[in-house]
């Protein structure tokens, strides 16, 4: 196979179908000699960080990956190959190579004209280091391991073009290294707070995704049907009353990441499908809650960034502890000049809601908790910068929380604040369950009257309350908007890997990305 290939970068700016349709040619060019262009293994010896770390004069490596640059000079060819940590460096000479059961030229011919960007590959050989300094694998032989069949995009506008990011992560993923960081973070917080939690003495744990009842939280769930039971099911909106129930059968400590799914609009700081971590802990109330939270979450921070201080949309939060703290009545009347007494009526609170809050859905049919609720998110949270404790929650706003011994109409709850987006919500539980069932009653008024986001009774759940609970406290943390603070990013899409996006055909057919790709971004669907 004669040598015929061109020095300098690889500049295919062909169309994508003319592309793809020489790479398909290519894959009868490779068997032809022999040479699998899907082969089955290889053998690899490191990751391409273990390779980075090792001495420069190691030998018998065999590394792997995605093949994203090529530079020739003469008889020398240096490239890059990357996974989903590293991008490391090679180095090709046209008469010390071999692939298959060709070598030198023939072989050296093969990389130049058959293997394109985008290629999976393996390499072996020995580690030196350049005259720039750099740590490069000497190939002695590489082996093809996966034919692409399309071009990688030439440059990658990922942030110009948020679609494109969302609907082909992967792509992201592949030519966006600050996305790559972004889901390492994403990692290394989950192993944190599991090291925190287990170091507790906390036991991780599983429950059902699908559920008979929607409950544990106040939001509008997922419909689905059982076929096999003949009854309507539930796609869960928290796993609280689940991990309850093991606090009831001996469990004094559990915890789970849970995937959970509430059907309610999508802004940049609410998704419908999102990861919740909640933990119990029999025996604690509320406040023993916030003084490990305020231990827990500092740690988790400094294991994942390095330092307990988050920048975050051009300002420093520091979660340093202690934090302060600060009435629920007494934000509304600080940041919002409407603190509840001043509303007696409901009618009255109402009427301030669709004042101050004309976008929110179905006003008419909420009760009183949600209205204030909605109050405080609209003209209150955004203003709190944090981090802090938010305490003293209407009853009606708190279904399953205890009611407080100094103020019956509030509860002993708190919410962590940070960046002006709530980041924790904990309470000390009900556990009483004739009081539990008298709020569950309270709750299905209020959806027979049309709030869609009232909380359903569970009555499985409240018998398991009648064989006894103990005193608990309970926690949960948004996933998605706890990693949005850490990594400064405002879109909750931006740290999910696949996020849901409706199909391409009913969106009017997203570009796909292309080599050199500069276009205006279209809008992220539901933003």
């Amino acid at each position: 196979m004669a040598d015929r290939s061109e020095s300098g970068p690889d500049t295919d700016r062909r169309p994508i179908n003319e592309q793809r349709r020489r790479r398909i040619e290519k894959i009868a060019e490779l068997q032809a000699l022999g040479i699998a262009p899907y082969p089955d293994r290889f053998p690899r010896t490191h990751t391409l960080a273990e390779a980075a770390a090792l001495p420069e004069d190691a030998r018998g490596l065999a590394l792997a990956g995605r093949l994203i640059l090529r530079r020739r000079f003469g008889k020398l060819t240096f490239g890059h190959i990357q996974d989903h940590d590293k991008a490391f460096q090679i180095a090709l000479e046209r008469d010390k190579v071999a692939t298959g059961s060709l070598a030198g030229k023939e072989a050296y011919a093969v990389f130049q004209q058959l293997v394109d960007l985008g290629d999976f590959i393996g390499c072996e050989g020995d580690l030196m280091r350049t005259k720039t300094g750099e740590l490069t694998l000497a190939v002695q032989r590489f082996t093809l391991l996966a034919k692409s069949l399309r071009p990688l995009p030439e440059k990658w506008h990922g942030l110009r073009d948020l679609e494109l990011c969302y609907r082909q992560r992967y792509l992201d993923l592949i030519m966006n290294a600050e996305t790559r960081a972004r889901f390492a973070l994403r990692r290394r917080v989950i192993a944190a707070f599991r090291e925190g939690l287990d170091r507790e003495g906390f036991v991780e744990v599983t429950t059902p995704t699908l559920v008979p009842t929607a409950s544990g939280a106040l939001a509008t769930p997922f419909v689905t049907r059982h076929e096999a039971l003949d009854m309507p099911a539930y796609l869960r909106i928290a796993p609280e009353t689940y991990l309850k129930r093991l606090i009831v059968a001996g469990y004094d400590k559990v915890y789970e990441f849970a995937q959970s799914f509430r059907n309610e609009g999508m802004d940049p700081s609410h998704l419908q499908e999102f990861m919740l971590l909640e933990y119990y802990c029999a025996f604690w109330n509320y406040e023993d809650n916030m003084r490990f939270t305020e231990r827990l979450l500092p740690a988790v921070i400094t294991a994942a960034t390095g330092s307990p201080v988050v920048k975050f949309q051009g300002r420093e939060i520091d979660f340093t502890p202690p934090w302060p703290r600060i009435a629920f009545r007494d934000a509304l009347a600080r940041y919002a000049g409407a603190a509840p007494e001043d509303f007696p009526t409901l009618a009255a609170l109402r009427a301030e809601v669709k004042k101050r809050v004309p976008e929110a859905a179905g006003i008419e049919h909420m009760g009183r908790g949600n209205l204030l609720d909605q109050l405080y998110k609209k003209c209150v949270r955004p203003q709190l910068a944090g981090p802090l404790f938010l305490v003293g929650h209407p009853i009606e706003l708190s279904p399953l929380a205890r009611r407080s011994d100094a103020d019956a109409s509030l509860t002993d709850r708190f919410q962590v604040l940070a960046g002006g987006r709530e980041i924790v919500n904990a309470y000390s539980e009900l556990v009483a369950p004739l009081e539990q069932r008298e709020r569950f009653e309270e709750q299905m008024a209020l959806r027979r009257a049309g709030d869609a986001e009232a909380m359903a009774a569970e009555d499985d759940y409240l018998l398991c309350m009648e064989y006894g609970m103990p005193p608990t406290s309970g926690w949960g943390l948004g996933l998605e908007r706890f990693l949005c603070l850490l990594a400064d990013r405002e879109n909750l899409r931006d740290v999910v890997f696949f996020p849901f996006m409706r199909p391409q055909s009913e969106a009017g057919g997203a570009a796909e990305a292309a080599p050199g790709d500069t276009g205006a971004a279209p809008a992220p669907q539901g933003v």
